[in-house]
């Protein structure tokens, strides 16, 4: 295969996942000057939590690795001492040295569950504090004299603010600057983002081209609704699927999907080929297939893709039994307890402890606990517990209760 064909094969397999490209043209040349690429991946250490809808700039990315190019993981450890303001309508708390080295490990563990880190050729990690650290007050300010204030507050969430009569604090301002010039010290020549970064990332193309280097591409993903509600993944709504997540919590989570998004999810967050969601969706707009089956296709593949093939047939295989045969999955996790007399809430905290009592109230006065079969719906119940006892917390929570 020769150059031109291995890069246009490379921009083909990531269509799907591209929304925008600032300039096509541009990655065209770089790509066809047989140049390997430094692919600028930075990380705000603030939320040190990815979902499927992060990881499709890390799939875009690995894709660019399996052809040779460099991931380069920039942590921000000097930039997160002062907040990323995207997406914000108030300022972000600074966060400690020790808070920002936690999150950062984090990150890179979640990251190995897509990108290939075990070889330096293709993954390379670097902080922001390598430049900032010791940069003199003298540079820094050199450095904004060349940016003025309207470009600054044409950033949407700026705007929003001043018509909100909201502070804007300084630090804030000087992020995308300091954003924009990692990318003149990396010397990117690409960088793969959320929309919502498309501000700070053309301006280190501002940057470098101020510097006389060759601007770095700017290439933004799709984004796409959660599991429901209008708004995408996130983890205050719930409505996502986390990187972190079993294999048997993203399948379930999954099969929640609301209908009207099972396509979407299909090309954005699967290899399944596209003539074949094609042939899907067409035959869910005929009613020739029940949207259930779609998604447990959809969940296979998703599974297969972060947890390999036999680990998502025997999900799909343990969801069929447990869900349409309505049998008790035999690999339900088992939970002691040291009497036979205990609250119905209290059985539950024990058994679900990232829940809130209020989460498992509501869940018991919606009918929505089975103990041995029995719906519980009195959160004040007191139960008797068998030597040997199954219990079922909303739809895929599922526990072996064993009196001690």
């Amino acid at each position: 295969m020769s150059l031109q064909e291995k890069n246009e094969k490379l921009i083909s397999d990531i269509a799907r996942l591209v929304d925008d490209v600032v300039s096509l043209e541009e990655l065209k040349t770089l790509l066809d000057s047989g140049k390997k690429l430094a692919i600028k991946y930075g990380v705000d250490c603030t939320a040190p939590f990815l979902h499927l809808g992060h990881a499709v700039n890390l799939w875009v990315m690995r894709r660019f690795q399996e052809d040779g190019h460099k991931v380069i993981f920039l942590i921000g450890n000097f930039t997160s001492r002062i907040g990323d303001p995207t997406g914000r309508s108030t300022t972000r708390k600074m966060l400690s040295d020790e808070e920002i080295e936690e999150s950062a490990n984090e990150f890179i563990k979640q990251v190995k569950t897509v990108l290939i880190t075990d070889n330096p050729e293709v993954f390379e990690i670097r902080k922001n504090a390598e430049w900032f650290g010791n940069m003199p007050l003298s540079d820094f300010i050199n450095l904004c004299t060349t940016i003025t204030h309207s470009k600054l507050i044409a950033r949407d969430m700026f705007k929003k603010r001043i018509q909100e009569n909201s502070e804007i604090y300084l630090n804030e301002m000087l992020y995308p600057i300091l954003q924009g010039y990692d990318s003149v010290m990396l010397d990117s020549d690409l960088t793969v983002v959320g929309s919502d970064q498309l501000f700070n990332e053309m301006m280190g193309r501002f940057f470098q081209e101020k510097f006389g280097q060759t601007k770095q591409v700017v290439m933004t993903t799709k984004i796409t609704k959660g599991l429901w509600g209008e708004e995408k993944q996130s983890k205050s709504i719930g409505n996502f699927v986390a990187l972190t997540d079993s294999s048997k919590d993203k399948f379930g989570k999954i099969m929640t999907l609301a209908d009207d998004r099972i396509v979407e999810w299909m090309k954005v967050y699967t290899d399944i080929p596209l003539d074949e969601i094609e042939t899907i969706s067409e035959k869910l707009a005929k009613d020739e297939i029940n949207p259930r089956n779609a998604k447990m296709k959809l969940a296979h593949s998703i599974v297969k893709r972060y947890h390999g093939q036999q680990t998502a047939d025997l999900e799909m295989q343990q969801f069929v039994e447990t869900f349409s045969k309505k049998t008790f999955p035999k690999d339900a996790p088992q939970i002691e307890v040291t009497s036979k007399n205990i609250n119905i809430i209290e059985l539950i905290g024990m058994c679900c402890n990232e829940m809130s009592k209020s989460q498992i109230r509501r869940l018991v006065q919606q009918g929505a606990v089975l103990l041995n079969d029995a719906k519980i719906s009195d959160p004040q119940a007191e139960v008797i517990l068998e030597m040997n006892n199954t219990l079922k917390v909303g739809k895929r929570n599922f526990f072996k209760v064993v009196v001690s």
